[in-house]
């Protein structure tokens, strides 16, 4: 059985995947991976630079296969952060993934990340400009105050990234496949369809009915997409 090691997207932490548990099979199982700072580990320390989350998310992720076959899969920010986590087990000789699973992420080379409002009203406004589904849990001030730190932590990693890592890179020789909304506005198809270019091996791509946060609505036929792609 392959494990699929899913990393979050930006605020969120490893719960947005846990009803992907029951999705499982004999070919596949959902391991959520979960991130300092929000859920269980709400006390931890956040990451305040892209280098040490890299190198922390690409541990967790190596311990979490426990020397088993893993694919590692991640949204938006997860994307990212597989990418790179399965860069830096290429590097140092870390156990690989068989496939690099990306969702809702334009490539490295079509970055451009808009910092977030210290203003909580207008940054809450923007997430939802972005993206009409996922971010119900900010319309709350007490569920607000919770999420939007981790949020701009995110991001502010995010902003980071183009000091972390040059435009141009050798590609992975690990199979990709790259998945969007077909009506995301931020993974636009140009930026999705460029990760063709950072693998030596298969590459396949998807569009899904949705926005940018189209997994929640369409978890099923997603996890479909990842078994066939193993």
């Amino acid at each position: 059985m392959t494990r699929v090691m899913c990393l979050p997207y930006a605020g969120a932490g490893a719960g947005v995947y846990r009803p992907w548990k029951e999705l499982a099979t004999g070919r596949a199982r959902a391991v959520p991976v979960q991130l300092p700072g929000r859920e269980e580990e709400y006390s931890a320390p956040r990451y305040t630079s892209f280098h040490q989350c890299v190198a922390d998310v690409a541990r967790r992720v190596a311990e979490a296969a426990a020397g088993e076959p893993f694919v590692i899969f991640g949204h938006s920010f997860g994307a990212l952060l597989a990418f790179e986590a399965a860069r830096h087990l290429h590097e140092t000789g870390g156990p690989l993934p068989g496939r690099l699973i990306v969702s809702g992420a334009r490539s490295p080379r079509h970055r451009g990340y808009t910092a977030l409002s210290e203003d909580d009203e207008e940054a809450v406004g923007a997430l939802k400009k972005d993206s009409l589904r996922g971010f119900e849990a900010l319309d709350h001030p007490e569920l607000r105050a919770l999420l939007l730190p981790t949020l701009r932590s995110d991001i502010r990693l995010l902003e980071q990234y183009g000091d972390y890592r040059p435009r141009e890179l050798d590609p992975l020789p690990i199979p990709l496949t790259a998945l969007r909304g077909a009506g995301d506005t931020v993974a636009t198809a140009e930026g999705v369809a460029d990760w063709k270019t950072f693998t030596t091996a298969e590459y396949a791509e998807f569009e899904l009915p949705g926005g940018h946060l189209y997994l929640l609505d369409s978890m099923p036929e997603l996890w479909r997409v990842i078994e066939e792609q193993l």
